[in-house]
């Protein structure tokens, strides 16, 4: 048998000799997408197409091969022996693809430019923290050259008094919902400015999001931003269902926000989230466990982080206990999903933070992704690493959050 992950039978039962020259990239992409998610609309959401365009490549590429690839009635998508013996060539060849391309892109320099070019004009105001309408427009102008994906509806919420942006992707199928924070050291940053971020994880979970316009500092300091945060987790479970189907996430700065909104409710004894996802979290705010950077014009320097901490700290003390993850006790927690870039300078923080919570009893993973920059998530719209760890956001709130099981026939409920 060979290296593909199919048995000798059906691995045998499609030859292809010779590729017909009009089969492209986009019909073995369309293909794998349907066939994974068994569904056309979910994979229509998940490329960010349209799904009668989608249907039209199918139907492209069954005529090229000449075969029928899935089995379609009104209630159910199967593949058939033909498509699950193209499905296991399918997926190695575009993993193989992507790969030889990231490595070609990371090679020449092309992304790491790229990403440096957008940081630019936010590192260069952020020297001046003072200047809080330059940081701010700095920002804005960033997450200005992205959109949300396509079919993503956004609609302004107040959400327990805290101004909001419901996220919501057409195919929607989860219960789940996401309470999204913004990243911007606490002084920037914007519920608009995010509706990008926001609109990728919550296509990626298939379930909408919320993204708050929490108040930010200097002008209130902590702990304005928690107490917003708390406002709008509360109303969240009270008007969308229960603490069960929420799962909070937050970068950079306000990965330090989600876990002082999760430890504030647990000081409050109120019910926590169904999980918490932190994007290349900023949570020392004391900066002793920071290390230089790679590369200063990408990532969160050091010197930067002390800046905007004393914003936010106004005089508090960075070790109050629910400034401190990496020292508090993080007992009953929710389950932790972490990422980080390998060449960020709160890299050790994540570290940290995932190897403290596993030793108080959270469930906690952390994913080292092979990035040269802080914040890495924002860029997942050319960012080969970006829109993996999005994938990877979206399966642990599907995970965590799914609903419970009805009950059988016959016995109670667990309510």
């Amino acid at each position: 048998m060979g290296q593909t992950g199919v048995m000798d039978g059906p691995q045998n039962v499609l030859a292809l000799p010779q590729t017909p020259d009009a089969i492209e990239l986009r019909h073995l992409r369309a293909f794998v997408a349907v066939a994974e998610d068994l569904s056309f609309s979910r994979a229509a959401q998940r490329l960010f197409i349209t799904q009668p365009a989608l249907s039209r490549q199918i139907r492209g590429l069954e005529r090229l091969v000449g075969c029928d690839l899935f089995r379609r009635s009104t209630q159910r998508v199967e593949l058939t022996l033909a498509g699950e013996a193209l499905l296991a060539r399918a997926r190695a060849l575009l993993a193989d693809l992507d790969d030889a391309i990231s490595v070609t892109r990371s090679v020449g320099g092309e992304l790491a430019g790229r990403m440096a070019m957008l940081w630019e004009p936010w590192a260069r105001a952020s020297a001046d923290v003072a200047d809080l309408d330059a940081i701010r427009a700095a920002l804005e102008e960033l997450h200005g050259k992205f959109t949300p994906p396509a079919d993503v509806a956004v609609a302004p919420v107040i959400a327990g008094g805290v101004p909001a942006l419901r996220v919501t992707p057409e195919a929607a199928s989860s219960s789940a919902c996401v309470l999204c924070l913004h990243g911007g050291g606490h002084v920037a940053g914007s519920a608009f400015g995010y509706r990008h971020l926001a609109g990728a994880i919550a296509t990626a979970a298939r379930a909408p999001a919320l993204v708050i316009d929490y108040r930010l500092a200097p002008e209130h300091p902590y702990p304005a931003s928690v107490q917003d945060a708390v406002n709008a987790y509360l109303w969240l479970r009270d008007t969308g269902g229960d603490e069960t189907s929420i799962v909070v996430a937050g970068d950079s700065a306000a990965g330090g926000l989600v876990m002082s909104l999760l430890l504030a409710l647990r000081e409050r004894g109120l019910p926590q989230p169904a999980g918490a996802v932190l994007m290349c979290p900023w949570v020392d705010l004391t900066g002793r466990t920071q290390r230089p950077p790679q590369d200063s014009s990408l990532v969160f320097s050091p010197e930067m982080a002390h800046r905007l901490a004393q914003a936010y700290l106004a005089g508090q003390p960075a070790d109050d206990p629910l400034l401190d993850p990496l020292h508090t006790p993080l007992t009953g927690l929710p389950p932790l999903l972490i990422h980080a870039a390998s060449g960020d300078a709160v890299l050790q923080e994540a570290q940290l933070l995932a190897q403290h919570a596993t030793q108080c009893g959270v469930e906690a993973r952390i994913t080292v992704y092979p990035v040269p920059t802080h914040d890495f998530h924002i860029f997942w719209s050319f960012l080969p690493e970006a829109r993996a760890a999005i994938d990877e956001i979206g399966r642990f709130v599907r995970t965590v959050a799914s609903p419970p099981e009805e009950p059988a026939a016959g016995q109670p409920s667990r309510g």
